[in-house]
């Protein structure tokens, strides 16, 4: 389930903390983000200089604008400047009822000054026990537990304790502000007498502009993501736990924190402002999944036809293949392409066998298994039809350095196992084939090929088989589905192979007639200096 998490926050223009802190969060997580606006400030990474509060109302009318038209998963709750915006959210909360509710509370600036008066505050007290879990940190959790801020982490676990028995709330304490070289965090619920710690060595960096905003939107995105109404809620939640009867908040906790700290790791580098800078939201996924748009499986068969377009134009303009046309293709060139193909399919049909032991699901194991059939059982037997009536033609001439060179470059690629690699390297053979006889049969290359008495006919007919063009659409299918979801790193390498294969495809066409000639030449220089030598 993608978690529609809405953000009840205020702006942040350098996109740092508030809502966009929250947004990014969000996506980063997986889930689907959305806002409704609490106030407007003017701030950088150096400081806050002004903060506009729109009209309660105005709020309101935001939040009905999303309720009324879209399910939402999780609220995110963050900077609410005063007791009447408080009071629209509490009532917007229990009118809505989401399924999970963070509040992350904005109490105290970094000076330590105090940012609501003292009936916001109360306001604030009110409105805990309708989240599933608040987020403050130490100075904030001071506040709510009525206390000194805490100097030890032993005293955070206390305060946090006393916070979740009289709100009824979960309360995540967070050490990032304690002196030393660690920053944990404790997920504390009285309800259960449950504290569970999560450590962590503290990340020396600038960038920790908007970490609070940040970890909050990504914990209610992963509660929420959690499963079905992940409610596993003592506020305004279902009141029950997940409908596995796990409780998702530990697991959501602790993934938010990877994630954060990944993201904390990565914020300097985005050198943004000379202040306390911005952790990097979508670090990880840059780095795990790079920044460009897949391709569709229709876009990867476009663009790697195209990328053979030079080949292929150089096959039809091949003289065997022009005289396999026309018909002028004298028998012996002919006669040796079908010995040189019989020696491929045979290890051909091997690989396929291999890509469809190595195919990821059970279509694709049955297509490339009955290709391999096809491969042995189908233009196999007419390559025995046509070399039986020329004895021992087949067993006279062994695999060509071109046949080998071939069969070693889709040998060598099964050997490294990699399925999507090595069916791309086996498209050019169908994809190739196919285009060529579709085109052949329609007279593109002359009329000559529509002639029944073709001395080539038969075989002409297996070029444009039906069958043969239907299991290559499966094949482009196969590969270029493959392609669509594969990494960039691993799209290239399947061009590559695929581009290999097909310049092979070229080498194999022209191979036969260029052979025929050399022997030709060959004999004619060895008759003539017999000649010589008679005379």
């Amino acid at each position: 389930m993608t978690a529609r998490v809405l953000s009840i926050a205020g702006s942040d223009p350098s996109g740092g903390a508030g809502i966009q802190a929250d947004l990014k969060s969000i996506a980063a997580v997986g889930g689907y983000g959305m806002a409704a606006i609490t106030a407007l400030t003017a701030q950088n990474t150096r400081g806050v200089r002004s903060v506009h509060v729109p009209p309660a109302s105005f709020l309101a009318s935001q939040l009905g604008a999303i309720s009324d038209d879209i399910a939402v998963d999780a609220v995110k709750l963050g900077m609410l400047a005063n007791a009447e915006v408080i009071g629209v959210v509490a009532e917007w909360l229990g009118r809505v009822r989401p399924p999970v509710v963070v509040l992350d509370p904005v109490m105290v600036a970094t000076s330590g000054d105090r940012l609501l008066d003292a009936s916001a505050e109360q306001a604030i007290r009110a409105l805990l026990p309708l989240a599933d879990l608040v987020t403050p940190n130490l100075a904030e959790l001071a506040v709510l537990a009525r206390a000194e801020v805490a100097t030890s982490w032993a005293e955070a676990i206390a305060q946090a304790e006393t916070v979740s028995a009289e709100y009824g709330v979960r309360v995540l304490a967070k050490g990032g502000h304690l002196a030393g070289s660690t920053a944990p965090d404790a997920l504390v619920d009285a309800a259960s007498a449950s504290v569970v710690e999560f450590a962590g060595d503290r990340i020396e960096t600038t960038a920790t502009h908007g970490t609070g905003c940040s970890l909050s939107s990504a914990i209610a995105t992963l509660a929420a993501s959690a499963g079905p109404g992940a409610d596993a809620g003592s506020g305004s939640g279902s009141g029950s736990d997940s409908i596995d009867g796990a409780d998702p908040w530990p697991a959501a906790v602790a993934e938010a924190r990877r994630w954060l700290r990944e993201s904390l790791r990565h914020g300097e580098a985005l050198e943004v402002g000379s202040g306390h800078g911005p952790i990097s939201h979508f670090a990880g996924l840059w780095s795990r999944g790079g920044t460009r748009t897949a391709p569709t499986p229709a876009e990867v068969e476009s663009e790697w036809w195209a990328s053979i377009r030079g080949i292929r134009d150089d096959i039809d303009a091949l003289p065997f293949i022009r005289g396999l046309a026309d018909g002028s293709l004298a028998r012996e060139p002919f006669l040796g392409y079908l010995t040189q193909d019989a020696h491929y399919l045979r290890d051909y049909a091997r690989v396929l066998a291999e890509a469809s032991r190595l195919a990821p699901d059970a279509a694709g194991q049955a297509f490339w298994a009955n290709s391999a059939h096809g491969s042995i059982m189908g233009e196999l037997e007419l390559h025995t039809g046509w070399l039986g009536r020329e004895a021992g033609t087949e067993a006279s001439a062994p695999p060509d350095a071109t046949t080998t060179a071939y069969l070693d470059h889709l040998l060598a690629t099964a050997q490294r196992g990699d399925h999507a690699v090595l069916i791309a390297a086996l498209l050019p053979c169908f994809w190739i084939y196919t285009d060529l006889g579709e085109r052949l049969a329609a007279g593109s290359f002359g009329p000559e090929a529509l002639d029944p008495a073709h001395p080539y006919a038969s075989w002409l007919a297996t070029y444009g088989d039906p069958g043969f063009a239907v299991a290559t659409r499966e094949a482009i299918g196969f590969v270029t589905r493959a392609a669509a979801s594969a990494t960039p790193e691993l799209r290239e390498r399947m061009h590559r192979a695929f581009v290999a294969s097909s310049r092979h495809e070229l080498a194999f066409f022209a191979a036969p007639l260029a052979a025929w000639k050399a022997g030709a030449t060959v004999h004619g220089v060895a008759a003539g200096a017999t000649q010589a030598v008679d005379a």
